[in-house]
C-alpha cells in the first residue's frame, strides 16, 4: 500500500514539473546560451515535504481500516458458511426449500462483501486522486511564485535515473522542500485524523 501511495505521489510530482515546463510558450525561440535549468529530486521531495508525509499517514490509516473492515466481514461470512455446513451435515434443515434459502442468503452475503470491497477500494482511490491533485496544485503554485525570482527556463523532475547526469549545483530540491514546508498549513481535520489512534 505504501509503495502504491509513494508511486502515485512521485508520478504527481513528475506531472507537476512537466506541466511547469509545458507552460513555457512554444512560440519563443529556444536559446541554449544562458538557459537556466534546475531540477528537483522527486524521492527527496516525497520524503521531506510534510504534505506528503501527512497524507501518506492518512491514506495508510484509511487503507488499514478498509482492510480491517473487510477481514471482519470475511470472517463473519466464513463463520456463517461453516455453521450452515455443520447444520446441513447434521440434518438440521427440515426441507430442501430451507436449504435453498440458506444458500441464497449466503450468496447474497458474498455479493454484499464483494460490493463493500469494491466501494471501499473506490473510495480510497478517489481520495488518493483528490490528494494527488491537491499536492500537484500546491507544488505548481509554489513553483510559480518561487520561479518569479529565480527565473529558471526549466525545472525538471529527477526520479531514479530519468536524468542520467546532473550537476548538483542545479539541484533546488532542498530549497523547494523548505519553501513548500514553510507554506504548508495542515488542515485541522487532517491533523485530527492523523493523531487519532
Amino acid at each position: 500500500m505504501k509503495k502504491i501511495i509513494f508511486a502515485a505521489c512521485a508520478a504527481l510530482v513528475l506531472t507537476a514539473c512537466r506541466k511547469q515546463q509545458a507552460e513555457t510558450p512554444e512560440t519563443q525561440p529556444v536559446q541554449t546560451e544562458g538557459l537556466k535549468v534546475a531540477y528537483i529530486e522527486v524521492d527527496s521531495l516525497m520524503s521531506q515535504y510534510q504534505f506528503c508525509k501527512d497524507y501518506n499517514i492518512l491514506l495508510n490509516k484509511k487503507g488499514e481500516n478498509a482492510q480491517r473492515v473487510l477481514a471482519d466481514k470475511q470472517r463473519t461470512l466464513q463463520n456463517h458458511a461453516a455453521a450452515l455446513q455443520k447444520k446441513y451435515e447434521s440434518n438440521g434443515f427440515t426441507t430442501r426449500d430451507e436449504v435453498e434459502r440458506a444458500q441464497n442468503q449466503l450468496t447474497r452475503e458474498q455479493q454484499d462483501l464483494a460490493e463493500l470491497e469494491q466501494r471501499l477500494m473506490t473510495e480510497l482511490a478517489n481520495e488518493q486522486a483528490n490528494l494527488t491533485a491537491e499536492m500537484r496544485d500546491s507544488i505548481q503554485a509554489f513553483l510559480r511564485v518561487y520561479n518569479k525570482s529565480k527565473k529558471f527556463d526549466y525545472i525538471l523532475s529527477r526520479s531514479g535515473d530519468n536524468i542520467l547526469m546532473a550537476n548538483p549545483q542545479y539541484d533546488i530540491t532542498e530549497d523547494v522542500v523548505r519553501g513548500l514546508n514553510k507554506r504548508y498549513k495542515v488542515k485541522p481535520e487532517v491533523k485530527e485524523k492523523i493523531s487519532a489512534e
